[in-house]
């Protein structure tokens, strides 16, 4: 098992700035370099606190990119509805090549409803905009002389300039919130997976994973040369009590800010996104003690986060990796660096032994 260190930064402009907040993810960019993290990732999200100081993961994981030399770089996940595939493909192979190569691409389809509101893209066209851009950027890494004649982009003959550093293409992951479908397809076209289990149950998650795997075998891929990888906000402290206490306090953050970004989809401002329209009703309803039982955030002092691990690999497999938030909100410096190194002195070891 693996473990990388995810970034969301749902932050309010008043607690912290902008710079400030990438000056503080440069720096746990390196601690994780540091401490044998396997990748450090972020998001595209535009607007709000809730995720809106990342409007281009490129930018920011070019800057860590050049920070660092061994963790990999990881977009968790850029949004191809958004962008051109012509353009985001070219990024990304830039990335590549500035990273040497330590790039993984997860593509999202995104659902916020503002955010298609601004790039004035229905999100009745999102799943199949989504899918394009996944097989465009894919085709125009690894094709020369390339034509394309998409629902929603035509171009070519075009020859990507820089072809990507990695051969065919960079590793791309495919990022599903809900969707057993989803999931299935991902697992056919032979892509990684990325899942995030704070928006469904265990079992609605089991049952994700194993549409994928199946789906995956059937597609007669090389057994196991899949990854999935599986997010989670993380607190970790020295007392029990002050890491549940950090916990209360930024998943609260983090659940109300969530809820003022997919507000729209309650009012019907969307489609095919089972289970947001009710959004609200479940941050009414939210109670961090029980996240916390049912294993949807990590939160304790070592041994308690190492046995809320143990418990999660038992119930999703012993095939995933974990992409870890240590630093929610607007937590302070020094409390995510201790997490951090908490986590890595006396939890992934653990782990890493048993593999």
């Amino acid at each position: 098992m693996d473990f990388g260190v995810n970034f969301f930064p749902v932050v309010d402009p008043e607690q912290r700035s902008a710079t400030e907040c990438y000056d503080m993810i440069g720096e746990l960019s390196e601690l994780a370099e540091e401490l044998g993290y396997e990748h450090v990732q972020t998001v595209e999200h535009y607007f709000s606190p809730y995720g809106g100081y990342c409007p281009d993961p490129v930018t920011l994981l070019t800057a860590l990119a050049a920070r660092t030399s061994r963790v990999r770089i990881v977009t968790g996940a850029v949004i191809p509805a958004f962008t051109h595939p012509v353009k985001l493909a070219g990024k990304l192979a830039m990335l590549d090549h500035i990273s040497h190569g330590r790039l993984d691409v997860g593509f999202g389809r995104g659902f916020l409803p503002t955010e298609f509101t601004a790039f004035d893209v229905p999100m009745e066209e999102s799943r199949a905009r989504f899918a394009e851009g996944v097989e465009a950027c894919r085709q125009l890494w690894s094709q020369e002389d390339l034509v394309w004649e998409g629902r929603f982009h035509s171009f070519g003959p075009v020859t990507l300039l820089p072809r990507p550093y990695q051969r065919p293409h960079p590793p791309i992951f495919i990022a599903s919130a809900t969707s057993p479908e989803s999931c299935a397809a991902a697992g056919r076209a032979g892509h990684n997976l990325q899942v995030v289990p704070s928006v469904t149950s265990t079992e609605q998650l089991q049952g994700m994973l194993a549409a994928y795997r199946e789906a995956w075998a059937e597609a007669g891929h090389a057994p196991g040369a899949y990854r999935i990888q599986v997010k989670y906000t993380c607190y970790v402290a020295e007392r029990h009590a002050e890491a549940l206490e950090l916990g209360e306090r930024w998943e609260r953050n983090y659940v109300q800010h969530m809820a003022g970004a997919v507000a729209p989809l309650a009012a019907g401002a969307g489609a095919d996104y089972p289970g947001y329209e009710k959004f609200a009703e479940k941050v009414a309803a939210y109670d961090f003690t029980t996240s916390l039982k049912a294993n949807k955030v990590l939160a304790g002092d070592t041994a308690a986060v190492a046995d809320q691990i143990a418990a999660i690999r038992d119930a999703l497999g012993s095939d995933i990796d974990l992409s870890l938030q240590f630093s929610p909100g607007a937590m302070e410096r020094e409390q995510a660096v201790t997490a951090m190194r908490l986590f890595a002195r006396d939890v992934m070891p653990k782990f890493k032994q048993a593999a």
